[in-house]
């Protein structure tokens, strides 16, 4: 398999996570960390543009485990915002320390702060669902790191570049086993799995063993790339002195779609606290109204008093905004 040959329609068509090894091998990138961790700094050097970036900085007895700090009212690790450059600077002086510190650079556009660098290093993405939809391309720099379990939103192609990483991956329905933790503040934009996967605490956390019996675990070597779905849990684990990984976030709905996760919002100010005849009752609604075919619901009027049952376009978006918005703010 090449980086033009990716199945995109297949993948998506699974609904499954892939592991496409050795997809990259070609990649300058990836031949310049085979040949040293100094040789691919040195190469993503020659691209940085004097961007500021946002880097996290912690302490050696986290372990490189970016997560919450010990009474969850905030994490436990720094940020700052530095050139690019400078970081790589850091981590060079690091390669050869027994414990380093850890140093981390997360999700960062790829072509905002190393332009030039996909011309060589970077995928196909041709189908038709890109079209007008281009992948959000972002790079992934540090030593030894861990991001604890969590999901996004988007359906996601990562690529092991330079190092070795570990993803460890659950379907959507393991939230409950998986012990989410709170919503804020978060790690890394999203709630993460409370359970340390290198010693878990099976007597605080007894569901986690039903989640391991659903876990996939992807071991990749450079130039390996692996597809997993939207919603998909996954602790992604950067193995080596030295790691970068680009990824690839898309998806599939119009752009002018809000996110779920503001209805999730929404329902815990509207819905989670009521009684629970109630909820039950709000359940059916939306299972009528949101879970069950469109056309269920509007299937019985005529079209001329649609509405907001309608198919949903960027004008009838905005006039759903428009009055959530003016709800909210009475």
């Amino acid at each position: 398999m090449t980086p033009d040959s990716i199945p995109f329609a297949e993948l998506m068509e699974a609904g499954e996570p892939v592991l496409l090894k050795g997809v990259a091998r070609d990649w300058p990138l990836v031949k310049k960390g085979l040949q040293s961790p100094a040789a691919a700094i040195d190469y993503l050097g020659h691209f940085h543009n004097g961007l500021s970036v946002a880097a996290y900085f912690g302490g050696k007895e986290m372990r490189g485990r970016y997560f919450y700090n010990p009474d969850l009212t905030g994490l436990n690790f720094t940020s700052r915002r530095l050139p690019l450059d400078e970081v790589l600077a850091m981590l060079a002086e690091q390669l050869d320390e027994r414990e380093p510190w850890p140093i981390y650079v997360g999700s960062t556009t790829v072509d905002a702060c190393l332009p030039g660098l996909r011309e060589k290093n970077d995928f196909e993405f041709s189908h038709p669902m890109f079209s007008g939809n281009a992948p959000l391309a972002s790079i992934w720099i540090g030593n030894h790191s861990i991001a604890s379990a969590h999901y996004d939103a988007p359906h996601n192609l990562a690529c092991c570049a330079v190092g070795r990483r570990r993803f460890t991956l659950f379907p959507p329905d393991q939230i409950e086993n998986l012990y989410p933790g709170p919503l804020s503040p978060t790690p890394g934009g999203q709630a993460v799995s409370m359970v340390d996967f290198a010693a878990p605490d099976f007597d605080k956390y007894p569901r986690f063993k039903e989640a391991l019996a659903t876990a996939q675990v992807a071991e990749m070597e450079p130039g390996d790339a692996v597809f997993y779905p939207s919603l998909w849990w996954h602790q992604v684990e950067a193995l080596d002195r030295f790691n970068v990984l680009l990824n690839y976030w898309w998806q599939t709905s119009a752009r002018f779609m809000d996110t779920p996760m503001n209805t999730v919002l929404h329902a815990l100010l509207s819905l989670r606290d009521r009684p629970p005849v109630e909820r039950d009752a709000w359940k059916a609604i939306f299972d009528f109204y949101i879970f069950s075919d469109p056309e269920k619901a509007r299937a019985h009027l005529p079209e001329h008093v649609w509405g907001a049952l309608g198919p949903l376009d960027e004008a009838a978006a905005r006039k759903l905004r428009a009055m959530l918005i003016n709800k909210l703010n009475r």
